[in-house]
């Protein structure tokens, strides 16, 4: 069966779609080109309907056709020519996809950034050549701004990940905080749960601070899209932290009209 994208139609219902109205109609569809790549291998990872090791072949087609650039789908294949993409950058795309196939502990905090570096930060350098960033200081703010994007996903998909038996939250942090794997996998974490969440909310907002001193001014209007998601996910941080991270009982979210506001004050700036 050959390759295919996902259907790229949910990235236009979704946070990404508000962070992409500032860039014109050709590099806005090659984002949902990308996002289409993304979709389509996070998807396989997250199937219910396939084994592990099924997952892990499809996975492998996907790395094989990358690195002899055949098989690719048409659009993917296009894209990386056009906007002359590392394709080192979607395989390690693909080493993270490849992380989320069966649960798995991170022992410390340099081991959840490895991870965050493969989903986040790498599509995140993608993302930056897509939407036409030239100023190598762009690498250093995608990287920052990858790390505390996913970080704060998270934070906020903590309850849900535990359903999945997934815990992201680094083992030594939890020692710290006398909080046990047992407790959060069924939901009801013990110890102080609270402080944990807080001390992972500062590594997120010391990282989204990074992000917004490394942004270039060269490239700031390119990198509009990349600072409105900054912003939307700032304040879902905001919402968690001030609301005492009520994560398994609700899901944060911006609403419309705010994401909006976001989006607006994100131009007005640049």
């Amino acid at each position: 069966m050959p390759l295919q994208l996902a259907d790229p139609s949910g990235a236009k219902r979704s946070n990404l779609a508000f962070a992409l109205r500032s860039l014109p109609r050709d590099r806005r569809e090659d984002a949902f080109t990308f996002y289409a790549f993304c979709r389509a291998v996070d998807d396989i990872a997250d199937d219910p309907g396939r084994s592990s090791s099924e997952k892990n072949r499809l996975l492998g087609v996907w790395k094989s056709a990358l690195e002899t650039a055949q098989g690719l789908p048409r659009p993917l294949s296009t894209l990386i020519e056009r906007r002359n993409l590392d394709p080192r950058l979607l395989h390690e795309i693909l080493l993270g996809v490849e992380m989320d196939i069966e649960p798995r502990h991170y022992a410390t905090y340099e081991d959840l950034r490895a991870y965050c570096w493969r989903v986040a930060c790498a599509v995140g350098l993608v993302s930056i050549r897509i939407f036409g960033c030239t100023d190598p200081a762009s690498t250093t703010y995608a990287e920052h701004l990858g790390q505390a994007l996913q970080l704060t996903n998270i934070l906020r998909d903590v309850g849900e990940d535990a359903a999945l038996g997934r815990i992201y939250l680094p083992i030594a942090d939890l020692r710290l905080f006398r909080v046990s794997e047992e407790s959060l996998l069924a939901g009801n974490p013990g110890g102080d749960f609270p402080g944990l969440m807080h001390y992972e909310a500062t590594r997120a907002r010391e990282l989204f601070q990074k992000a917004r001193q490394a942004l270039p001014r060269s490239d700031a209007r390119a990198l509009i899209p990349a600072e409105a998601m900054r912003a939307i996910y700032e304040k879902i941080l905001q919402r968690m932290t001030t609301d005492h991270f009520r994560v398994f009982q609700k899901r944060y979210r911006v609403p419309l009209w705010q994401k909006l506001l976001l989006l607006g004050q994100s131009i007005a700036r640049r």
